[in-house]
Parts: structure tokens; sequence; C-alpha cells
């Protein structure tokens, strides 16, 4: 299982991972290393934590118990028992595992979080969890169970389990028992100290772990939607009017929109298909027959999905700016109880508590769910014939015989709906544990329902692309397009041929999905963009 990394070594200090070097870690397998300077602050915080238990300085979990139990005084000489106790019994996660790369991510931010230093665990624990991230050793880690309020306890759980030789652990995707690997390796399991247990699982790192990936593969898609946004104005031939950087960068200035205008821009340089606005009026006058209706190809975008896209899809980008924001903090905090500040009370506090990324999620799952929608409507336009002046739901076969893309749509029409129904996790609080977990955030479900739609959309964005080619060949206008244009066109025509008459969809539409999950549609026309 051990793991060949060709990226240079992250390194973990507590205090600067960001999200892409969290995503290195956990889809790219690059090596990691716990800094020395952590290392030391770690050391530094144990031994002021002992210092305190000699001196019988009461330390929830320590001296005392859990919860409604915290006053009932704990024999000291039961260290070891008192922590794999609480380990085991948390260990009560349900329903289906997280993906790898997702429990990677998790291990990665529950490890700064440690390696912050105030949280006083030994040094080891961190290099025992750097050498599971090193060597490929992956806890199997249900997705329900945690309430996200003192921290993902169920999942962090079967994370620290693993590390006492329990639970299970992933092999080719599926659970093998831990200890039976950890034998293979020639690892001894450990045995957890007092605070140890409670600080690997009393912490906000499984929803922080996987809502950094669909963070960052939420501004991959937004991306590759731009990329597509493009295609269809050119096809379409549509103005570069809303575009124009002064409307963005001076009169509107969210950073979201002048990111989103400044793609398209880039994305539409050296089209002869989408061109000024007061052009398009010009040709569109001159081609107006005696009825007073235009019979050019041009077309003036009124509809919002054609104009509005930089305060639209520049909106959603702030959102995952703003979620980026949050979970960088979050990464770089430490987010257990107590914690152990040199010359200071020790802090009986709640930072375990998930509310930032609670709130975080929700929000971006509601802007992917607008994502979804805004592109659908292209879709939905493309296939009107009164709106894109092709033919009616792109048959380029014998109309009537052949259906076209009209049951393609149903798919995206559905998953837009789907996508609708998941609501905010992060208002559903149900107090728990007698009451003492009176609020809680349901932080991890809102980071789930996020990637819930994150995945819905890649199939909804994949249909739209696959009506922007079939638009491209039934107009021919394959050589006006910008370069950016012809390499969005010509990527999907990699995966999926021209549709000249009707045939099995639900294979096409899967591939261009697979795709764009994997981003292959980032850098159209080897455009870098924002």
């Amino acid at each position: 299982m051990t793991l060949l990394a060709t990226e240079r070594t992250v390194d973990l200090d507590g205090e600067s991972l960001d999200i892409a070097g969290t995503r290195r870690i956990a889809e790219e397998r690059a090596p990691c290393a716990v800094s020395p300077s952590a290392l030391a602050k770690a050391a530094a915080s144990r031994a002021l934590f002992e210092d305190h238990v000699s001196e019988g300085v009461p330390v929830y979990g320590v001296t005392t118990g859990y919860g409604e139990m915290i006053y009932m005084l704990v024999d000291t000489s039961k260290e070891v028992e008192l922590q794999t106790n609480l380990v085991r019994s948390h260990s009560a996660g349900v329903g289906p595992l997280f993906a790898e790369d997702e429990a990677r991510a998790v291990l990665v931010a529950r490890l700064n979080a440690l390696a912050k230093g105030y949280s006083a665990v030994r040094p080891e624990l961190l290099e025992r969890l750097e050498l599971y991230l090193n060597r490929g050793i992956t806890p199997a880690i249900p997705q329900i169970g945690s309430l996200g309020a003192s921290g993902d306890l169920a999942p962090l759980a079967h994370v620290a389990v693993t590390l006492i030789g329990e639970g299970y652990v992933l092999r080719d995707g599926k659970r093998v028992p831990t200890g039976q690997v950890l034998r293979e390796m020639g690892i001894e399991p450990l045995e957890l100290r007092f605070k140890e247990g409670l600080s690997l699982i009393n912490g906000t790192s499984a929803m922080t772990g996987l809502g950094s990936l669909v963070v960052s593969r939420a501004l991959d898609q937004v991306r590759q939607a731009e990329a597509v946004t493009a295609l269809v104005v050119e096809t379409l031939r549509g103005s570069t009017s809303p575009f124009l950087a002064e409307g963005h960068d001076l009169a509107r200035p969210h950073q979201g929109q002048i990111d989103t205008a400044a793609n398209m821009r880039a994305l539409l340089a050296g089209s002869g298909l989408a061109v000024e606005h007061a052009e398009l009026r010009r040709e569109a006058q001159a081609q107006k027959d005696d009825s007073g209706v235009s019979r050019t190809g041009v077309y003036l975008q009124k509809a919002y999905t054609l104009r509005a896209i930089p305060q639209v899809v520049g909106a959603v980008r702030d959102v995952l700016y703003h979620a980026r924001q949050k979970l960088e903090t979050e990464l770089n905090s430490s987010n257990d109880n107590p914690l152990f500040f040199e010359g200071k009370e020790i802090f009986h506090g709640a930072n375990f508590h998930g509310q930032p990324i609670a709130f975080a999620m929700d929000y971006v799952t509601i802007a992917l769910t607008q994502l979804g929608v805004f592109s659908e409507r292209r879709t939905n336009r493309l296939l009107n014939r009164h709106l894109s002046g092709l033919a009616e739901f792109l048959v380029a076969g014998e109309p009537g015989l052949n259906s076209g893309f009209a049951g393609a749509q149903y798919p995206a029409t559905a998953l837009v709906a789907e996508n609708r129904t998941i609501g905010p996790a992060s208002t559903q609080s149900v107090p728990s544990n007698g009451d003492n977990q009176d609020v809680v955030s349901m932080g991890l479900i809102s980071a789930r329902n996020a990637r819930r739609v994150l995945e819905n959309n890649y199939r909804i964005l994949a249909v739209e692309f696959l009506c922007a080619a079939q638009a491209v060949d039934l107009s021919a206008r394959y050589d006006g397009l910008s370069p950016a244009g012809k390499d969005t066109y010509d990527r999907v025509r990699s995966l999926v041929p021209w549709v000249p008459h009707d045939r099995f969809m639900a294979d096409d539409i899967e591939a261009v999905a697979d795709a764009l999950a994997r981003g292959a549609f980032l850098r159209a026309g080897g455009i870098e963009v924002r």
C-alpha cells in the first residue's frame, strides 16, 4: 500500500495548509511531512498538559468523565482504558463509506488541526497520522453519524480506532480489518494516552476535509461551465458586450463577477461569430424582411442565461470564494477541547462546533443548485427552434421520425428538480447526548449535500456540452469559433460522435459527465482561466 508520489512534499504545520495542498495529498497522493516546529509545539503542549494533571487541575475528559458524566472523577490509572473506550464507543457510524480520496482529506484535516500545537497530543500521534497518509493506510469511514456539534465524533472515531489496531481500513475500495494490514506492514498499534482519544474525535475535520474537496472541485466545475457557456454564446451568434470589462471592473466590482466576465472575454477571443452588440443590431436590421422579422442567424441575447452570465455565475464564484476562505481557516484551526496555552487558563470551550462550515457548505449547495438551473435553461434554449433558430430538439435526421435531444433534456431537468429538494442542513438542529448538545450544526450533512449537487451538476452540464456540440454541427459554424470554442467542441467530439439520427444517449451523457469530473474541459484552447 506504499504510495508512489511524484509531487513535492506538502508541509503540515497547523498554520499554512490550503485547499490545494489538501487536495494534492488526498487525490494525487503527494507525500506530507509534519514540520519540526509543529512537533516541537506538540511536545511543549503535552508537557504543559501533564503539568496540569500532576498538579490536580481538573481537565475535561481527563480527570473527569464526558458529557453528563463530567463531574464523575476518573481513576487516572485507567488512562489507556478511558481513551480506548471513548474511541470504541463512538465508532458507531453507518451507511456508505467515504471514497479513499475523501477519507484521506479527512485525515489531512485532522492531522493539521492537531499540528497547530494546542491539543496536548504527543508528537508520536502526529507522526502516526503522517505515516498513514504516506503509506496509504486509509481508514474506512462511514458517512453517516456526525451531528457536527462536539465535532464529527463518529467519523473521526472510525479514524482513531484504526490507530489502536481496530476497525477497518480501505484496500482496493473495500474495508479490511485494520489489525491485519498493520501486521502485514510491520506497524505496532498505538496506545492512546490521556486527551488523545478525545483530541482525535473532537473536531470538525470530516466536514472540513470533505468540504475542501467539494469546494475546490466546484470551482473547477464553474470554470468548465463557463467554457460551454462561451461555446453556446458563439454558436447562437451572441453579443460580447455583456462581458466588457468596464461594466464589471468599474461599475459593479464583485470579484466573482469580474473573474467570470474576464473568463468569458478570454474564451470568446478570436471568435468570428460572437461580435459587439452594435454590429449585431446593424446586421439584424439589414436582414429584416417585409414583415419586420429578422431572418439572419444572428441572436441578440436578451435571455439572462446569455446576458447575465457574469452576474449569476460570478455570484456562484463568490460563494465558493467565501467557502474556501472559511475552510482554509478551519484547516488551520485547533477545533477540539480543551486547549492548552502557555501561561493561560485551560480553554474549556466549543471550538469543535461546526457552525461556520455548516453555513458555508449550505451556501455552496444553494449556489451550485443555481449553476445547474442556469445550464439546463441554456440547454432548453438550444432545443427550442423559436429561441435558437436551429432544428427543433437539434434533430439532424428526419423530423418526426427522430426525436433528437428531447429525451436527453429530461435527466437534466429531473436533476435540477432533485437539487432543489436538497435543503439547508444547518437549520436542522436536533438536540442529542442527553440535551448536552442542545444546538448542533449538522455540518457534515451540509458538506455531503453540496457534494450531491456537485455530482448532479456534472450530468446537467454534460447535456449542455452535448447539445452545444450538436448545435455547432447543425449550424455549420465550426470554422467561425474562437480557439477556445473549437477546443471545447473537439474535446466533446473526442468522447462522443455527433448525432445524425436517434441513438442510445445514456452512455454519451455519462462519458461527458465523467470527463467533467476529471476536469477535461478546464483549459479550453490552452487558456488559463481564473
